[in-house]
């Protein structure tokens, strides 16, 4: 496989995963604002500063209102990480690689592209069609990740999908974690141990994760068991722990991979060896932040070894990006 290909699969699976994970991100900020009582810290703003979009978000939108906050996230196309956008790259870089993937991906990824351009802006109308579209999104992007483990072969090409799909959700999964933990009631409530179970309810739901924990960990829902399950629980695949393993998994199948497969395993070494039971808010929030930055790590590791080892000037003798080959 070229390595233009590879890099190009990479991208599609980790824009698909980046679409539907700032769709659970929106649904789930929505259920928590429901349920805030009077006195709580949390707004629309959080949401664009847990995904990292503050900064870009500020440039173009005067006012973090929720209207403008669903408009950047979901419909903005000068937002690369809104969910047309993330869909639209998807499309683009399927187009390319039909050659290597099952003949109905395209029509798939196509169907949603075209389903999210004519919904966004009916996205952005009402939190009832919202939760609606975003749903379809979430559900539509779950049956082509069946399509691909179902129907195409599973060899270099999936490993490369499987690869782009775990780094982007291993870290979307501490934004989504980061974004509830920040959620802080007035202690004098007298319903705050049950608006804070509803709290961690809502994060466990927005990953597809309410009845998984329930059934593995406890019936009750509890900020340390949430966050442990999370992050560290192998019996869940959007558990971090078990993204580093699956990305740990696909280097050991990938060619010349000895440099690189030390990064995952090290990182979810520590990560297993770091108890998180005790950690406050702010504490919480800078580990995350600095599992974030190590997910940007093994990202880079992949794409100066494998994309972008090469370029045209670099060496006359040596081939350029585009004809470098995975071969064993």
């Amino acid at each position: 496989m070229l390595a233009r290909a590879a890099e190009n699969l990479y991208w599609m699976a980790r824009y698909l995963e980046r679409a539907e994970n700032t769709a659970r991100l929106i649904n789930s900020t929505t259920h928590v604002l429901l349920d805030l009582p009077h006195g709580a810290s949390f707004g629309w703003a959080n949401l664009v500063e847990i995904a990292g979009l503050d900064s870009l978000f500020k440039k173009n939108y005067p006012q973090a209102d929720e209207q403008a906050i669903m408009r950047f996230l979901i419909e903005d196309t000068d937002n690369p990480s809104s969910i047309l956008s993330c869909v639209q790259y998807a499309r683009e870089n399927t187009r390319t690689l039909r050659e290597v993937l099952p003949a109905e991906m395209w029509e798939r990824i196509n169907s949603l592209y075209l389903y999210v351009r004519e919904n966004a802006a009916i996205a952005c109308r009402s939190r009832r069609d919202r939760y609606m579209v975003l749903n379809n999104i979430i559900e539509q992007r779950h049956a082509i990740i069946g399509l691909v483990s179902g129907t195409m072969a599973h060899d270099i090409a999936y490993q490369i999908i499987k690869l782009g799909r775990n780094v982007e959700r291993a870290d979307m999964t501490t934004r989504i974690l980061d974004l509830n933990s920040a959620v802080q009631f007035p202690e004098d409530s007298v319903l705050h141990e049950t608006l804070m179970e509803r709290v961690w309810m809502s994060t466990l739901n927005s990953l597809s994760a309410y009845q998984t924990y329930r059934r593995l960990v406890s019936m009750r829902v509890r900020r340390s068991d949430v966050i442990k399950f999370l992050l560290h629980d192998m019996r869940f695949p959007r558990s971090v722990e078990h993204c580093l393993s699956e990305i740990e998994n696909c280097l050991r199948v990938l060619p010349r991979s000895n440099q690189l497969i030390h990064i995952p395993t090290q990182l979810r070494h520590d990560l297993a060896q770091r108890s998180t039971e005790n950690l406050s808010v702010a504490e919480l929030h800078l580990y995350l932040d600095r599992l974030q930055a190590d997910f940007g790590v093994v990202h880079t590791a992949l794409t100066q070894h494998y994309f972008h080892a090469y370029s045209d000037g670099d060496n006359p003798d040596k081939k350029s990006q585009t004809e470098i080959e995975f071969t064993k």
